[in-house]
């Protein structure tokens, strides 16, 4: 098999990676598609030097994670921030779901990482071990270890006190 018709075909199998990375980066839909195009491109470009030591996928985590972080860094692009006032007002239901607002003060919290610790949290949820995390994200295991600590941290103490306020 050829290398185009390997990279395409290997693309193809694993390009839930790059959804989740570009979902994980981009918040408008058209960006999504412009950060996937580049993920692809630049894959591509070093799929020659891909040399098979650790699996595709993890290959195609780091170069998808490093992608996106330069193209947003390049576009300037940062995400939408409203002021509370700007937001409307929430109506008040005394049904709410306990474990349903616990997901949401979660996800709030993880969207308010930086770029480098949302894609940590992502390979974690993922079940990737640390020593496969650093590997994509470019660090040793044991600072995949520190950092989690940090951002476990980070995380209980934010969904705390969004769980104040509701």
């Amino acid at each position: 098999m050829n290398a185009q018709k390997e990279f395409v075909t290997l693309l193809r199998t694993h390009q839930n990676i790059v959804h989740k990375v570009c979902n994980l980066y981009m918040d408008q839909y058209k960006d999504r598609e412009d950060l996937f195009q580049e993920i692809t491109l630049q894959a591509w470009k070093a799929y020659q030097s891909f040399r098979g030591d650790s699996k595709f996928s993890t290959w195609l985590y780091r170069v998808a994670l490093n992608t996106a972080i330069t193209f947003f860094r390049k576009e300037k692009r940062s995400p939408t921030i409203y002021t509370t006032g700007e937001l409307p007002e929430a109506v008040a239901d005394e049904t709410i779901n306990p474990i349903e607002a616990q997901l949401k003060a979660m996800y709030t919290a993880i969207g308010d990482l930086s770029k480098i610790d949302k894609a940590i949290v992502m390979l974690y949820l993922e079940d990737y071990a640390y020593q496969e995390i650093g590997e994509m994200m470019g660090i040793t295991a044991n600072n995949v270890a520190v950092k989690m600590n940090r951002i476990k941290t980070k995380l209980k103490e934010q969904t705390q006190k969004y769980m104040d306020t509701v």
